[in-house]
């Protein structure tokens, strides 16, 4: 009975997604629904399990989150994440479309910038290249999920999206986790991904299909001339990269910083609550605030001219934060769904089949599969990451290390899954693109379905060669 009112409470909590409603409501209320046939008294499920655990979610990565949504909003606000953008797809040329678009994304997704602020600012860059190459119009939404989504989403080492960090705390290790692993992966995404879009170009061509007649979000021509310089623009995402690479010294350089490993023992005798175990849990995230707030101070002072036109500087930055809020509480409340679900007596059903998966000797393939499973319900990469770690980190983690698999690959692993299955067609992200380029489901899922089983299946091959080799 209770294996029964989990399985009810996640089909629910899919349900409720796909149809748009929020999961800051819902969450907790299917959590509670998930345990009516344990032995546990239901309000404190919600007070004692869910929103404690919501709380630590929300104490770890808020200011993750606040700090991304206002660098992101000073980019795009301060005009340099379109002064980029401009740059490659003026480089690029109309030959290049979809390069032009997959390179555009990739770079201002990997230094830093929020990736539903990326879709808004290259999509008018996209429609204008595909339309001046009469590349039909509906590949532009798998272009862009490609772009920003994928490899320099989770692939890539060092990337400062959410997916990226949200395994630094479980698994105590940096953004820089598993760096050869995380390059190859990333590439063969991209360059996977690419190579169907070109197919399905010189598809559409061959049957003289071209841009199409599309009136709905067709982007107009802007004045581009008061723009910040291109190279101007790129040094705010450059420095929050090599700022962050210096301070979390993945890579144990020796000129590289060195968090003090007792730099917490003051606060233990506050007693706090939610006092963090170790440096190591918490270093990650504290190197990342750092070289946000940098590029912020960088970002404004390069951008200090377009700022009047918005309103003024404090219009920026209280939009980036009023505007992050409702990023943490739906990745938190997801966090509390999946903790509740995990202390459940009816769960160890679940959890042993989950941690009977086994390929080799480590936990890689279970936890690929368990979080794509997550990521699949809930539609969202952060929010099945997160479900599936808070459920079974803490045992892949002890898994891995009587495999004598490293907690980097546990990490890498984990964040190339959850930009798996996530492009399910009731994720929110891609909700946004769709309406963003004023098309349809049925117009464009397909090539987005065909790359979500690409980097899907590349998840798994990618697994199976760590394992053959010991080690990428």
């Amino acid at each position: 009975m209770e294996l029964l009112a989990i399985l009810l409470s996640l089909l629910l909590l899919m349900y409720f997604a796909f149809r748009g409603y929020s999961i800051i409501l819902f969450a907790p209320l299917f959590a509670i629904l998930a345990a009516t046939a344990s032995n546990f008294s239901l309000m404190p499920v919600y007070t004692e399990i869910f929103m404690t655990k919501a709380a630590e979610y929300f104490k770890m990565y808020f200011s993750i989150f606040l700090l991304g949504a206002v660098f992101a909003k000073v980019m795009e606000d301060g005009g340099m994440a379109r002064a980029i953008a401009g740059a490659i797809a003026g480089k690029l040329g109309k030959e290049n479309a979809i390069l032009a678009v997959l390179l555009g994304c990739g770079a201002l997704t990997y230094g830093g910038i929020s990736v539903f602020v990326v879709v808004f600012v290259i999509y008018p860059f996209a429609a204008a290249l595909y339309r001046e190459a009469n590349i039909p119009k509906r590949f532009i939404p798998a272009a862009l999920w490609l772009g920003t989504f994928t490899f320099s989403m989770g692939a890539f080492p060092g990337s400062p999206q959410i997916q990226n960090i949200i395994p630094t705390a479980f698994f105590g290790t940096t953004t820089w986790a598993a760096p050869l692993t995380g390059v190859i992966s990333g590439l063969a995404i991209f360059f996977s991904g690419w190579a169907w879009l070109l197919y399905r170009q010189r598809q559409a061509a061959a049957r003289g299909e071209g841009y199409g007649l599309h009136t709905l979000n067709e982007p107009e021509k802007t004045e581009e001339h008061q723009l910040p310089n291109q190279f101007l623009a790129a040094l705010p995402l450059i420095l929050v990269l090599i700022a962050n690479l210096y301070l979390s010294n993945p890579f144990k350089w020796s000129w590289a910083y060195q968090w003090n490993e007792d730099i917490l023992v003051p606060f233990k005798v506050l007693k706090l609550s939610l006092l963090s175990t170790g440096v190591d849990k918490v270093r990650a995230i504290w190197s990342l605030n750092i070289a946000l707030i940098l590029g912020i101070l960088l970002a404004l002072f390069i951008g200090r001219r377009q700022f009047h036109s918005k309103g003024g500087i404090a219009a920026s930055l209280n939009s980036g934060a009023i505007g992050s809020l409702v990023a943490v509480l739906n990745t938190a409340s997801g966090y509390g769904y999946g903790s509740v679900v995990a202390s459940l007596a009816g769960f160890q059903v679940i959890k042993s089949f989950l941690m009977e998966i086994k390929l080799g000797a480590g936990p890689l393939v279970s936890e690929a599969i368990t979080v794509n499973i997550m990521a699949a319900i809930t539609g969202s990469a952060s929010g099945g990451l997160t479900i599936a770690l808070g459920m079974l980190g803490a045992d892949y983690l002890a898994w891995a290390q009587t495999a004598n698999i490293s907690p980097d690959a546990l990490h890498r692993f984990a964040a190339l899954a959850s930009s798996g299955l996530d492009s399910m067609p009731h994720n929110g992200g891609l909700i946004t693109v769709m309406a963003v380029c004023g098309l349809t489901h049925k117009e464009s899922y397909y090539d987005l379905f065909v790359i979500t089983v690409i980097k899907t299946v590349l998840i798994f091959i990618f697994i199976g060669l760590y394992i053959a080799t010991g080690g990428l």
